[in-house]
């Protein structure tokens, strides 16, 4: 799935952003922790620059807790990264983020200038959920929705801290393609861009591949099909989703499908792990490699 998807308003956050880096201590990014990679900002590293930076793994309660382990020591590999596993309703261990940045710029004066934080994270990855737990009040709005934080704005949090909010923002192409389906079912991508079908698809695929006693317990299956559509159609059956015709309803299923996984009813499902990920970044560097070298043009 080809997605390219960077309305005006994530341009101009970039720019935004791209502007005030150079005044920030410290930077938080949030990332889905059933998604650590695909749910991390490419640009970032470019607007950061040498800036420490604490990555959150949001939503650790829906992931699968060994995973997110990997992912934490995967990450902190990066000189200046430090990383925090957060599940819903964890005050306590979110307000550790404020002594974690007071200790990540020790070479600032705190008593006499506000330790500036800048705040990133993708559509819908609970950043504005974050926010409203760090300032101990209701400051940033929050929903299902993507894409809900339209300006940026600065809050003052507790221990000198100055927190700067940002919209969250995408990138104009995501690669590898993997990326752009598992943000998709995670619900970063709004249905509107994308096959609502397809996605489900690529779930149930992913599932059978790697969790199929999950599939076969959920959805009450003796077997599972090798085929995707096939699976999908058997769970449709199953739930009595039929069409017009005696024709398996997929939308449906697909609506099911995506909302069972998102709430966590399927279980705590990480939809990626490092070694995956290397895996597919090699399999990209070659498809590449070999496309370069078949274009006469790049001679």
């Amino acid at each position: 799935m080809a997605i390219n998807w960077f309305p005006g308003h994530m341009h101009k956050a970039r720019k935004d952003i791209k502007k005030v880096m150079p005044q920030m201590d410290l930077i938080i990014e949030v990332l889905d922790a059933r998604i650590p990679f695909s749910s991390e900002n490419p640009l970032v590293p470019a607007l950061r620059q040498d800036k420490p930076v604490i990555k959150i793994l949001n939503k650790a309660d829906l992931a699968d807790p060994q995973v997110t382990r990997q992912w934490q020591a995967w990450l902190e590999q990066e000189e200046g990264v430090r990383t925090l596993a957060l599940q819903h309703k964890q005050r306590k261990e979110a307000l550790g983020i404020l002594q974690m940045a007071r200790d990540m710029t020790p070479a600032r004066d705190q008593e006499r200038r506000a330790i500036r934080v800048m705040i990133l994270g993708i559509p819908n990855v609970g950043k504005s959920t974050l926010i409203n737990t760090l300032a101990g009040r209701t400051i940033a709005k929050t929903g299902n929705e993507p894409a809900v934080t339209k300006s940026q704005q600065v809050i003052k949090l507790p221990d000198n801290i100055l927190l700067y909010d940002t919209p969250g923002f995408l990138w104009p192409k995501l690669s590898p393609p993997a990326c752009g389906y598992r943000l998709a079912v995670t619900g970063a991508i709004r249905s509107a861009v994308l096959e609502f079908d397809e996605v489900a698809l690529f779930a149930v695929e992913y599932l059978r591949d790697h969790h199929p006693e999950v599939l076969q317990e959920r959805y009450k299956l003796d077997t599972l099909p090798e085929d995707g559509v096939a699976l999908m159609d058997a769970i449709a059956r199953q739930r009595g989703f039929i069409a017009r015709g005696g024709i398996p309803d997929l939308h449906k299923v697909s609506e099911v499908i995506l909302n069972e996984y998102r709430a966590g009813t399927l279980g705590r499902i990480s939809l990626e792990t490092p070694a995956l990920i290397e895996q597919e970044q090699a399999e990209l560097a070659a498809a590449e490699a070999a496309k370069a070298a078949q274009d006469p043009s790049s001679d």
